[in-house]
């Protein structure tokens, strides 16, 4: 099952380089990626990671359900078998959303009731991708899941601290309002525009509430955890404000939308945590060093020129692409580099 997740993570960047421009590959392969990009990256590699590490806390068959359904549906995807794809999804989230219900029914907490919430926004994510193929509601669910786990997640890693009254209150507004205008783009693309609005709040609520503020005053692996943090809150801002104006009729903003969420925000939030989560689920311990600072550069800027270079230019947007997928290449040497340093310094 490991095995697949970095096959489809390799399938899914490159489909997002043809979508870009870069290449010429046609038909076959290089065909359905560029075609299933988004449902490669925002379904199932992060569904997989997301399912991966929670099956690996819980140690539960039903929670292994969830990665290995969403890694057979990416790789169903990538046979050329759509709709079967789309439907191992489905059934995938279903057992996510059970997970979950499961835990809440045990132990009811805020952290593990959104973790519910995002399961389930998964679920309908993909419900409309299988009837509705290609829909944007279903993009803007995928994203909810996701924004919504990574919430849930700093919510527990900071559930000891202090935070003024009326705090969980306003997240769960937000929340409401994230899903509705999700569900909204199904009957009117405008709704999108709350969509957006909601996701620039949230950054705000995580940027108020995250202990990355203090901690990047800090040395060593929690500054740059908080550093990632901080500069995945400013993307998810972007992304926000992106997504409201591409949903209230400007097209030229979707590319922005799409990758200040999926590559300013979500892969900041992997880069953030893998030096403490692969550790946990792949039992790879690895040395915190200044490499790590490399990829995240790399990340950002390429990004940053891809979004804000010649505004709406093709050239930009192909060699911003490009950096991207060097970043992430870059940063899974640097993890391989860190396990090594690792051993080296632990040879018993």
């Amino acid at each position: 099952m490991a095995a697949a997740v970095p096959l489809l993570l390799v399938l899914g960047v490159f489909g997002g380089l043809l979508r870009a421009g870069v290449g010429l590959a046609q038909g076959g392969l290089a065909a359905r990626a560029a075609v299933s990009h988004g449902m490669l990256m925002a379904s199932v590699f992060f569904g997989a990671v997301i399912g991966l590490e929670r099956a690996v806390a819980l140690r539960r068959p039903l929670a292994w359900a969830v990665p290995a359904a969403a890694l057979a549906g990416g790789l169903a995807l990538a046979a050329g078998w759509a709709w079967g794809g789309a439907l191992l999804l489905v059934l995938g989230s279903c057992a996510c959303v059970a997970v979950h219900a499961g835990l809440l029914a045990r132990e009811r907490v805020p952290h593990i009731a959104l973790l519910g919430v995002g399961a389930l926004a998964w679920l309908a994510g993909n419900l409309v991708q299988a009837l509705q193929p290609g829909d944007t509601a279903a993009l803007a669910f995928w994203f909810s899941f996701l924004v919504l786990t990574v919430t849930a997640e700093r919510l527990e890693m900071t559930r000891l601290t202090r935070r003024r009254a009326g705090a969980l209150g306003a997240l769960a507004a937000l929340v409401a309002v994230l899903l509705a205008g999700a569900g909204g783009t199904l009957v009117d693309g405008r709704a999108g525009i709350a969509f957006g609005a909601a996701l620039v709040a949230l950054a705000g609520w995580l940027l108020r509430h995250d202990v990355a503020r203090r901690t990047v005053r800090a040395a060593g692996l929690p500054r740059y955890m908080a550093l990632c943090l901080l500069a995945g809150y400013a993307w998810l801002a972007v992304g926000g404000t992106a997504w409201a104006l591409w949903s209230a009729g400007s097209l030229a903003w979707r590319d922005a939308a799409l990758h200040a969420l999926g590559l300013g925000f979500l892969v900041s939030m992997v880069l953030a945590h893998a030096p403490v989560i692969l550790p946990a689920v792949a039992r790879l311990k690895v040395a915190f060093g200044p490499g790590f600072y490399l990829p995240w550069g790399l990340l950002h800027a390429g990004l940053a020129w891809r979004l804000a270079g010649p505004l709406g230019s093709a050239a930009a947007r192909s060699q911003g692409a490009l950096a991207n997928a060097a970043a992430l290449a870059l940063f899974a040497l640097t993890l391989a580099a860190a396990h090594w340093r690792w051993r080296r310094q632990h040879p018993a």
